[in-house]
């Protein structure tokens, strides 16, 4: 007797965003969500659409990665423009997470107006969707990305990120400008969903909201983040509308401040080779991050990124 897999219906679907504008000439749009079943649980439902890669672009030289984060790109640490374009064209970033950190008062505390002409740069120069983040959450963030939104009119990029306090400039101007706005909460399944209600009591549709559920690194609060996005997850298929968003999580960036990344086989040396144990820190990291539901992977390291997008393909099941 042949053993029968069990499988269940859900009401609800995680509902399709595409990031970016497709203007022809090759210029790139990516599709996230529209998945009617758990991740990769293709016996059950249709995954609509394979989650997708951004590769960190940091607007000036990020004095505080590791050295080994910052190899590929020693060249142009100081160039976001040419950062970002190796990013696409030499590592085959789906879309870039331009990070206005520059912005930030202790940071340079680059104007408005100068993030604003370096976003209309990289979205000329490399012609791929745009991630757009801000400096924290602050009034300069309100200004910086109310700005870069407007440059970038009808670009279709995500601005992140929303947080509850600081959250009313950033929706108007994703409404006014035609983009898309991640909201963030630490790790919270009410909080996410309160979030995204006032949000969308402010009239941005819940189809252009991503949820960013916030992430710990392998071995920092990682099974927590898990457990949460499942949950997410869950109640968006069971049909709660106000669940019913495609995640974010920006993995790079949790993964490369650890110990157990930035410690050096010198300092530990029963730890190993610190860069094999860097790459699969974050490889570890992002695939669990994968199978409890990410639809974009924020990630830092090429290698590792072409890693997970391998690792993507197999969940998908192409090529067999």
């Amino acid at each position: 007797m042949a053993f029968e897999i069990t499988t269940k219906t859900w009401p609800g679907k995680i509902p399709e965003i595409t990031l970016g504008k497709d203007k022809g000439g090759g210029f790139r749009t990516v599709t996230i969500g529209g998945e009617e079943t758990l991740p990769f649980h293709h016996f059950e439902g249709r995954t609509a659409n394979r989650p997708v890669i951004a590769l960190e672009v940091p607007d000036s030289d990020p004095e505080n990665w590791i050295e080994l984060a910052k190899e590929p790109y020693r060249d142009v640490l100081d160039n976001p423009v040419a950062w970002a374009k190796r990013a696409v064209d030499d590592f085959g970033a789906d879309l870039l997470c331009l990070h206005l950190r520059g912005a930030h008062p202790d940071r340079g505390d680059r104007s408005a107006e100068e993030c604003a002409e370096l976003v209309r740069t990289v979205l000329d120069e490399t012609r791929v969707p745009l991630i757009i983040k801000g400096p924290g959450p602050s009034d300069k963030q309100n200004e910086v990305l109310r700005k870069c939104g407007e440059a970038a009119e009808g670009e279709g990029c995500l601005l992140a990120s929303a947080v509850e306090g600081h959250y009313q400039t950033l929706v108007a101007t994703a409404i006014a400008y035609g983009h898309y706005l991640v909201a963030e909460t630490p790790i919270d399944v009410n909080l996410a969903k309160q979030l995204n209600i006032l949000i969308s009591e402010m009239n941005l549709p819940p189809q252009r909201i991503v949820i960013d559920p916030l992430t710990g690194g392998l071995g920092y609060g990682l099974e927590y983040t898990y457990s949460v996005m499942e949950r997410i997850r869950l109640q968006g298929l069971g049909g709660d509308p106000m669940l019913q968003m495609p995640m974010i999580c920006f993995v790079g960036e949790e993964t490369w401040k650890v110990k157990e990344v930035k410690t050096t086989a010198e300092d530990q040396p029963d730890w190993g080779d610190q860069r094999g144990r860097a790459l699969l820190w974050e490889i570890g990291t992002a695939v669990s991050l994968l199978i409890s539901g990410a639809g974009i992977l924020v990630m830092r390291h090429p290698e590792a990124a072409a890693v997970v997008r391998k690792a993507v393909g197999e969940l998908m099941g192409e090529g067999n």
